[in-house]
């Protein structure tokens, strides 16, 4: 490790992991799914680099969340025997080793770095360009993504695209506290990345933000206190999300007021409720959220009813083929967990969450990126999606790299 301690700049591990910061933004904005391609070239070349210039490779060492991810990979691999989704199943794990396990060992390479500025300022730089080009990307009428992607001028729902672009920022927002910078740096990069989040059409990644935020400026009020109860809220949460739901699914108001897309993820959550109930121990297999028997099915009318979606234009938007009781994944992490894995997954995830969230505790920066992480995982995406997976895994090291800055 001694030859890392007078390394140039060119050859250090940490290069890789600022360069992904510096066009990581921008690329979400234009095609948020090659980041998983990104991030797993940016995490092997970080740990190519510690071995180059060492002779040894940065063989991983977790510490209690790392062997809790490791183990809840494990459990995925044993629900594959009862998926009926078997090969992308066993695909979906083979990806996701591959990405742990080259954030662990890029984790340590980073760590055995010399400490560096390049990292934040590459945060910061990223964080600006991101920022900038999602603003004008939507008020353009999202002409970099039509460009990009190939899709005709009046394709339609184009502008909710940008969600994972701003989830990402959201991701990333809360370790702006650490960037190398003076307050009024940091603070205009705050408040640029939340209003960006406020103005495009991304509520959860509006959410998460804002979570993340306040979550890093109360660890920095009470850094003993927010994460310890953060990490028991989630761990409660996880363990117990089939009957909160159920509670409060029970006495939600009429839907009609919110918009389609946030009554559509209640009316799924009411679905996904009624199938872990029907196999709590194992659950229904590795990623079988995609093939719960009526998942593909439209909302019955009784349905609708109940939650007060009675007007014709409700009745029209969840007559569309798009509005389907179980499209892919349940918008919230506990739940797929509960329905793939079972009470066992839901346990193992629960120690993770907390794990992490505790793992994250003594900088505010990283604790704040842990809780947007969180949020953004009860409200989007499918737990095992791969940009997203590698965006968290990569966010993780950059934590690493900027702890030891």
């Amino acid at each position: 490790m001694t030859a890392l301690v007078t390394l140039p700049w060119h050859r250090s591990p940490l290069t890789p992991i600022a360069g992904l910061l510096a066009v990581g933004p921008v690329l979400a904005v234009a095609q948020f799914r090659a980041m998983a391609v990104a991030v797993t070239l940016a995490l092997a070349l970080s740990v190519l680099a510690h071995r180059r210039v060492t002779g040894a490779w940065p063989w991983p060492r977790p510490g209690l969340a790392g062997w809790l991810a490791v183990a809840l990979l494990g459990w995925c691999g044993v629900a594959v025997l009862w998926s009926p989704e078997k090969l992308r199943a066993a695909q979906t794990i083979g990806g996701l080793a591959v990405l742990l396990g080259l954030a662990l060992m890029a984790a340590r390479a980073v760590a055995a770095a010399p400490a560096s500025r390049q990292v934040g300022l590459a945060l910061a730089g990223g964080l600006a360009a991101g920022i900038v080009v999602a603003a004008v990307d939507h008020a353009s009428g999202n002409w970099l993504r039509l460009m990009v992607r190939g899709f005709p001028a009046d394709m339609p729902f184009i502008g909710f695209g940008l969600k994972p672009a701003v989830s990402l920022l959201a991701l990333l927002l809360p370790l702006a506290f650490a960037v190398p910078l003076g307050w009024a740096w940091r603070g205009a990069l705050l408040l640029a990345g939340l209003a960006v989040a406020a103005w495009l059409p991304a509520e959860s990644a509006r959410l998460a933000a804002l979570a993340g935020v306040l979550a890093a400026a109360g660890a920095m009020l009470l850094p003993r206190l927010v994460p310890r109860l953060a990490a028991a809220l989630l761990a409660g949460f996880v363990v117990t999300a089939p009957m909160v739901f159920a509670l409060g699914l029970s006495l939600a108001p009429p839907l009609e007021p919110l918009p389609r897309s946030a009554a559509h993820r209640v009316l799924i959550w009411d679905f996904v409720v009624d199938r872990i109930a029907e196999r709590p121990l194992l659950g229904w297999g590795m990623e079988s959220a995609r093939a719960i028997p009526g998942g593909s099915a439209r909302f019955p009318a009784e349905d609708l009813a109940r939650f007060g979606l009675n007007s014709p234009a409700a009745r029209q938007w969840f007559g569309v083929e798009a509005a389907r009781r179980l499209p892919l994944h349940t918008h919230n992490a506990s739940l797929q967990i509960w329905l793939e894995l079972g009470v066992a997954g839901a346990l193992l995830a629960a120690a993770l969450g907390a794990a992490a969230l505790l793992a994250a505790s003594g900088s505010p920066a990283i604790f704040g990126m842990a809780v947007s992480a969180v949020v953004t995982g009860q409200l989007s995406f499918g737990v095992w999606q791969p940009w997203w997976v590698g965006s968290v895994l990569f966010a993780a090291v950059v934590a690493v790299a900027l702890r030891r800055g």
